[in-house]
């Protein structure tokens, strides 16, 4: 399934995504600037959780937890290696049970579980995306 949507919709496409979402391990693809990040915040503002959501590029992951769902979002941009991704314990995160967002997952592809979702994004123009759910 498929959504285009302007920057003015992204709330409420992240609503409509969420219940579309086969697993709480999501992967996210677009190049840079593609506006993965700030569908992420959308995607955890509907999640009930109001923590301020900025990308994890030098930190590698940014925990965020509301009163019913816990965040571990990732951004693997920067790693030279995956095996700096394990360092951080993420397999852990991943089988723990929480929503684990992912930018940047090619970068870790030997540690994605088989069964995941992919959120595939889209330029359309500079106030325009489109979002692929699979």
């Amino acid at each position: 399934m498929e959504f285009t949507y302007s920057l003015s919709e992204i709330d409420e496409t992240a609503k409509k995504i969420l219940p579309l979402l086969t697993s709480k391990i999501v992967v996210f693809q677009g190049s840079m600037g593609m506006g993965k990040t700030t569908f992420i915040k959308a995607l955890v503002k509907n999640l009930g959780i109001d923590n301020i959501t900025a990308s994890p590029t030098f930190g590698l992951v940014n925990h965020y937890e509301g009163s019913e769902n816990v965040v571990f979002h990732f951004d693997f941009y920067r790693i030279e290696h995956q095996e700096e991704a394990f360092d951080i314990g993420f397999e852990e995160y991943l089988y723990s049970g929480n929503w684990c967002f992912i930018e940047w997952a090619e970068r870790v592809s030997s540690y994605i579980p088989d069964k995941h979702a992919v959120l595939s994004f889209e330029w359309i123009d500079e106030n325009t995306r489109k979002v692929r759910v699979a």
